[in-house]
């Protein structure tokens, strides 16, 4: 489902200095394996998510999305990979404040309507189901701004199901949350993952790669595997 082969990403400071956040990565990663990266801040792990989004532009090497090569496609392409293939879990909310819970849901389902003669059911309606398998049906009609932190890290989850994608990109997604609002997040995303959405999660919380099929640790720019690791 999503493979990193040799990747390098780069950002060129001046003529003669360079940083490298990712440097010469292999991962392969499964349809329907859910797969973390730890590492501390500034180790590389979101360079890592947004190379696997196309989000960046790859140094050298090669990058794949259900076997398309992203370095080879262009940007139409790959929003429309982005829209219909990917879903994403940001660190922070996110949320749009001026939109109630169900239209930040429901949002990301108007950018693919029509894509690829993609004829599409009423988004307010999968977006209100969606809502209902996390228990916030009766929070439909209030703003972000009404919900506990715990609340707006399940909308976030949820809008990121919206377009049905094979593949969620997690970016911290229990920052900053208690240890029992944390433990009920990531059964969530293992419960997601069980019905056979491909994960790839990064976070600097060690203690959550029990969750994984496979953890890794960024070290060097590059990944090794995480001692320890359990599957659930």
């Amino acid at each position: 489902m999503i493979s990193f082969i040799d990747a390098t990403k780069e950002y060129r400071l001046d003529d003669q200095n360079t940083i490298t956040p990712v440097n010469n990565l292999n991962l392969e990663i499964e349809k329907g394996e859910f797969i973390m990266v730890t590492g501390r801040s500034g180790s590389g792990k979101t360079t890592l998510l947004n190379l696997a989004a196309g989000l960046i532009k790859i140094s050298s090497g090669q990058v794949f999305i259900d076997n398309k090569d992203l370095s080879k496609m262009k940007d139409r392409e790959l929003s429309v990979l982005r829209s219909t293939k990917l879903g994403f879990v940001f660190q922070f909310p996110s949320l749009l404040p001026a939109l109630t819970v169900l239209e930040n849901v429901a949002l990301p389902r108007t950018f693919i309507s029509g894509v690829n003669g993609k004829i599409d059911n009423d988004p307010f309606l999968e977006a209100a189901e969606l809502l209902k398998t996390v228990g916030l049906e009766k929070k439909m009609d209030v703003y972000p701004r009404q919900l506990s932190a715990g609340e707006q890290k399940r909308v976030v989850i949820v809008r990121s199901l919206i377009n049905n994608p094979d593949v969620v990109l997690a970016d911290e997604p229990t920052s900053d949350l208690d240890e029992q609002t944390e433990e009920e997040i990531m059964e969530l995303l293992r419960r997601i993952n069980k019905q056979g959405v491909t994960f790839l999660m990064v976070t600097h919380s060690m203690h959550l790669t029990g969750y994984a099929d496979r953890a890794f640790e960024m070290l060097n720019n590059s990944l090794s595997p995480f001692k320890g690791c359990l599957t659930l």
